[in-house]
């Protein structure tokens, strides 16, 4: 094999590895191959990384359905003491993490100003105890209230890279007109566009 067929393999490799850990469901060697296209040994492929991951907490299996990422089996009976059901934010918790997000390091008569309602404690128990949000210190004011701010596990509960990747306030205020506008209520008449 050259050198180009090996770097043309190892990038094969490296798209149908990320392909199959992004799908929800099993993939075929079809759909597989649309993706990275017909040059490739794709057979070889799958057979290598199958063979990679061999031992691993993960193995790439093939099923009848087509190939896919699946958990050891040995594994299994410690990782059904997980709990996997989805943490969902109340709308309060939604806001409150938002003013926090945009804001911080903020207060909770900071947070309430904007939200026009304090944060509960249920609240704000709940966003620490996800850990997307901490203490920031102390404001310098009479009472010394504890600034909030958000933590590295925010930025991962939402894909994101750094605060500066969050949506700038004007644009998430125009995709609310704009989606307002869009069912007819944007000038208030009642009429629709």
């Amino acid at each position: 094999m050259t050198e180009r067929e090996d770097a043309e393999t190892a990038e094969a490799e490296r798209l149908v590895e990320a392909l199959l850990f992004a799908s929800p469901e099993p993939l075929d060697e079809k759909a597989i191959a649309a993706v990275v296209g017909t040059g490739v040994a794709l057979a070889a492929v799958l057979e290598r990384l199958a063979a990679r991951y061999a031992g691993r907490g993960v193995r790439l299996e093939r099923s009848r359905a087509g190939w896919a990422f699946r958990t050891a089996p040995d594994l299994a009976a410690k990782l059904a003491r997980v709990d996997r059901r989805p943490r969902r934010l109340s709308r309060a918790a939604l806001e409150t993490l938002a003013v926090i997000a945009y804001k911080q390091p903020v207060t909770r008569a900071e947070i309430e100003a904007v939200r026009g309602v304090a944060p509960t404690r249920a609240v704000m128990d709940q966003l620490l105890e996800l850990g997307l949000i901490a203490p920031r210190g102390r404001k310098e004011v009479p009472g010394r209230p504890v600034l909030w701010g958000t933590t590295p596990r925010f930025l991962d509960f939402f894909g994101l890279s750094s605060l500066d990747d969050l949506p700038r306030l004007e644009e998430f205020e125009e995709g609310l007109f704009a989606g307002t506008a869009a069912r007819g209520g944007g000038d208030g008449d009642g009429a629709g566009a």
